[in-house]
């Protein structure tokens, strides 16, 4: 993970228009008709899942394909020139996946949970264990949950005296500024949780974490809340693909 040396994402990289799954395939892969050690349930019971490729995994949740694509030729095609970065990583919806001809209800919502799933477990560890004591810190734990979502989210760490975390509340999503994000709801809640101290955080769903001149103002105004209540704003982390900004690091925390 660097600081500030993220690629920008834009709009519509997560779709699937340059796929056409409609094509006519003369001869459909089988998945029964491989050998054994080619199939991607049996490879993964044989040898473990890191042996399998993103498509072949993928192909498992599918479980079946359509009438002229079977699960691990579809499962290869989204997969294929870093399609399991640029179109699935950012995928939230299960709409984003049923415009794909084959892809019902029931299949987009496996591929979709496994997602989540993925998310999750990248970022999950006891929050008794957890210290944020430098920028880093802050954003390795979040990458795996904000690097990818199309909003913007804005989040509050609550701190103990000692920088463990106690908990992280979610206060808004979408397009955010200081009219969004209310400084009385992030004290609000670090009160009713008798935190010692505040990090916050949100993410660009551009990839790109320079903050914006709302960020700057907002980050002042919690700042200079967190004097006031004697409950001190530590940091504000903002979160890219792949990268970060942190006001403390940059020298850039204050009123």
């Amino acid at each position: 993970m660097t600081a500030l040396k993220g690629s920008t994402y834009h709009l519509g990289d997560s779709d699937f228009s340059s796929i056409d799954l409609t094509e006519f395939v003369q001869h459909k892969e089988i998945i029964k008709n491989l050998p054994l050690e080619e199939r991607p349930r049996e490879k993964l019971i044989a040898y473990g899942a890191g042996a399998l490729t993103d498509g072949e995994l993928l192909a498992i949740l599918l479980r079946t394909g359509t009438a002229s694509k079977s699960a691990l030729t579809l499962g290869r095609e989204l997969t294929r020139d870093g399609g399991l970065y640029k179109r699935l990583a950012r995928i939230s919806r299960v709409e984003e996946l049923t415009e794909i001809r084959g892809l019902g209800q029931a299949k987009a919502a496996t591929v979709l949970a496994a997602l989540e799933l993925g998310r999750r477990l990248a970022s999950a560890r006891p929050l008794d264990k957890l210290h944020f004591g430098y920028p880093e810190q802050v954003a390795a734990f979040l990458m795996p949950r904000l690097r990818y979502a199309v909003r913007e989210q804005f989040l509050v760490i609550l701190l103990d005296a000692k920088n463990k975390v106690i908990g992280t509340e979610v206060i808004c999503e979408g397009s955010l500024s200081s009219t969004t994000v209310q400084p009385r709801e992030v004290f609000r809640i670090a009160i009713l949780q008798h935190a010692s101290a505040i990090v916050v955080a949100h993410n660009h769903p551009s990839g790109d974490p320079h903050p914006s001149k709302e960020d700057q103002e907002l980050t002042k105004q919690l700042y200079a809340a967190g004097k006031t209540l004697l409950l001190p704003l530590l940091d504000h982390v903002i979160i890219g693909d792949g990268t970060y900004y942190s006001f403390q690091e940059d020298g850039a925390l204050k009123n």
